[in-house]
C-alpha cells in the first residue's frame, strides 16, 4: 500500500522501535518506585527522554510533562489553566481558539462554553433542542480567513479582563497553513493573557523554539514524528520559582510533578524521546527532502484537469497538501474508499469520522467540502510513489469538470 495520509499519523521508525523493545521486556520496571535497579532505570529512561524531547522544543526538561497525546496535552492546559484562573485568579473564565481549531482544542472549549458533553453529543435532546448549560467558563471561537488563519486584529477585538488563555495551532492539520505564532502570541501577552500552541503537525516539519514562539503552554504527539502512539507531552512554561500552578486533569498519584496522576509508560516515552531525538538531529535534510517531494506532487497534480490545490504554497507547511476536485459527480469518501486496497489518504482530520471538515467550512468552501482530499507525505515517501497515485486520479477523475 502506498501510504498518503501521515497527517493521520506517521510509520514508526526503526530506531525508535529498537530503542523501545528493552522496556517491554527487561526493563519493566515502575520509574515511581525506588531504590532498585528496574525502577532506576526506568526512571532514568523517563528522564533522558524528557531531555530530547524538550530539546526538540527549544525548552528546559522540568517544562515538559508526558501525556498520553496531544489531546491530553491540550485538555490538560485548556481545563487546568481555566479551572485555575477561575477559582484562584480573579474569575477569569475566558477562553479564545478559532473555529479551525484540531477537534482536541475545539471541543474543549465548546465543553466548557456548555455546548456538549461528549466527543459528540451536543447538549440537547428531542425535547429540549437549545438546553445550552452554564459551565461557568466562556469561549470565543474566531473567523479564519480564506487560509485558515487567525488576524492579529480580529484576536486584540477578542480579548476582555476575563481571558484566561489563548488557543490557537501553529500548522493546521487539514490544510496546512501555517499560522504566525510568535505575533498572535505577542498581542496575548500585551494583555497579560497566556498562550498556547497545538504544534503537533508542526513538530519535525520544522525548527521549534518555544522562546523565539513566544509560547507557555504547547502540546503535541510523538506518532507524528515517526513515534509510537499514546504518548505525547506538555511543555508548560516554568519561571524561577518553578512551573506555574494548574489544575490537574487527572488526579491521583503525583507523577510528573503532581501535575499528571498515572503509572508513565516508559516503553512509550522513551520512543517519543528516541523520535524527537531523529526529528531534531535530521531536521534539515528532512525539510529538504519533503520539499522537494511537495514541490513533485504539487507539479503533478497541475497537469490533471479539474484538480486545484485549497491554499497556495506560501502560507503552509511542506507535506500536507489540500485539494479540491472540481468535477460534479466527485465525492471525496467513494473515491478514497474506492482506491483504498491500493492507496491511503483522508477527506480531512482522523479524529472527525467522516462528518464534513470543519476546517474547510471555516475558510469559505462549505459547499465543497466532499470535494476535498489531504495528502501527507512522510520521509519514506517516493516520487514513484506520487505518480502512482496521480495516475490514479487521472482514472478516475476524468476530463469533464464543473
Amino acid at each position: 500500500m502506498i501510504y498518503l495520509d501521515n497527517a493521520a499519523t506517521s510509520p514508526i521508525d526503526e530506531e525508535v522501535l529498537n530503542a523501545m523493545i528493552p522496556f517491554l521486556r527487561e526493563e519493566y520496571g515502575n520509574p515511581s518506585s525506588k531504590y532498585y535497579c528496574k525502577a532506576e532505570n526506568a526512571r532514568q529512561a523517563v528522564e533522558d527522554a524528557r531531555e530530547k524531547v524538550a530539546a526538540l522544543f527549544g525548552a528546559n526538561s522540568e517544562e515538559v510533562i508526558f501525556t498520553a497525546g496531544a489531546t491530553e496535552s491540550t485538555n490538560l492546559i485548556i481545563k487546568g489553566v481555566l479551572d485555575y484562573s477561575r477559582y484562584y485568579c480573579g474569575n477569569r473564565n475566558h477562553v479564545i481558539t478559532s473555529n479551525a481549531e484540531h477537534k482536541a482544542t475545539l471541543n474543549v472549549c465548546k465543553y466548557l462554553n456548555g455546548d456538549l458533553y461528549s466527543n459528540k453529543d451536543a447538549t440537547m435532546s428531542l425535547f429540549s433542542p437549545n438546553n445550552k448549560v452554564d459551565r461557568g467558563y466562556r469561549a470565543t471561537f474566531l473567523e479564519v480567513d480564506k487560509f485558515g488563519l487567525v488576524s492579529a486584529e480580529k484576536l486584540a477585538g477578542a480579548i476582555t479582563d476575563k481571558t484566561a488563555l489563548v488557543s490557537l495551532m501553529y500548522v493546521n492539520n487539514e490544510i496546512g497553513s501555517i499560522s504566525d505564532i510568535a505575533t498572535l502570541s505577542g498581542v496575548a501577552h500585551c494583555h497579560g493573557i497566556p498562550f498556547h500552541a497545538d504544534v503537533t503537525q508542526a513538530a519535525g516539519k520544522m525548527p521549534i523554539n518555544v522562546c523565539d514562539l513566544g509560547v507557555d503552554f504547547l502540546s503535541a504527539s510523538a506518532h507524528k514524528i515517526y513515534g509510537p502512539k499514546g504518548v505525547g507531552c506538555a511543555y508548560i512554561k516554568a519561571d524561577k520559582y518553578g512551573l506555574p500552578p494548574i489544575t490537574a486533569l487527572l488526579h491521583g498519584g503525583e507523577q510528573e510533578g503532581g501535575i499528571r496522576a498515572g503509572t508513565l509508560a516508559v516503553h512509550n516515552i522513551v520512543g517519543f524521546g528516541k523520535a524527537a531525538e531523529k526529528a531534531l538531529r535530521d531536521m534539515e535534510k528532512n525539510r529538504e527532502f519533503m520539499s522537494i517531494l511537495d514541490d513533485y506532487l504539487i507539479q503533478r497534480i497541475a497537469s490533471v484537469k479539474c484538480i486545484k490545490t485549497v491554499i497556495p504554497e506560501e502560507v503552509r507547511a511542506k507535506g500536507i497538501i489540500s485539494v479540491l476536485i472540481e468535477k460534479e459527480n466527485f465525492n471525496n469518501e467513494r473515491f478514497i474508499k474506492r482506491i483504498s486496497d491500493d492507496i491511503a489518504i483522508s477527506t480531512g482530520s482522523a479524529c472527525s469520522l467522516g462528518e464534513p471538515s470543519h476546517v474547510i467550512k471555516a475558510i469559505g468552501l462549505q459547499e465543497k467540502t466532499t470535494k476535498v482530499l489531504r495528502i501527507s507525505l512522510n520521509k519514506y515517501t517516493s516520487k514513484e510513489d506520487i505518480d502512482v497515485f496521480v495516475s490514479m486520479l487521472e482514472k478516475h477523475i476524468g476530463d469533464v469538470c464543473e
